[in-house]
């Protein structure tokens, strides 16, 4: 299983992007889904958001106010909105979620996408 996550591309400072996860195959859902980024010349991946349950999600500081992550009903498809996009939000964006068959089993544990570049320019 694997997930494919789409949407980065090149903006201005001030812009917006919108990122997808999806899990490849069907009739598979996503459970505490989280984004996370590296930035160019590092070597770690860094929380950016996280649905952790229905009721609790978490944003890191540098991002609160600006990015929103959340899950279409059905579930298989999270995404992360990202508003006022500044420079230092330049970073390759993965996403990692536990995948899960409709009937709840997991078929999937800690499954990560291929990473998508988002560049803001100044």
């Amino acid at each position: 299983v694997q997930l494919q996550a789409s949407g980065g591309g090149m903006v201005q400072a001030g812009g917006s992007l919108r990122l997808s996860c999806a899990a490849s195959g069907s009739a598979l859902s996503l459970k505490a889904v989280g984004w996370y980024r590296k930035v160019p010349g590092t070597a770690e991946r860094v929380m950016v958001a996280a649905i952790i349950s229905d009721r609790v999600i978490h944003y890191a500081d540098s991002v609160k106010g600006r990015f929103t992550i959340s899950r279409d009903s059905a579930k298989n498809t999270a995404y992360l909105q990202m508003d006022s996009l500044k420079p230092e939000d330049t970073a390759v964006y993965y996403c990692n979620a536990d995948v899960t068959q409709s009937d709840g089993t997991v078929v999937a544990w800690d499954a990560w996408g291929q990473g998508t570049l988002v560049t803001v320019s100044s």
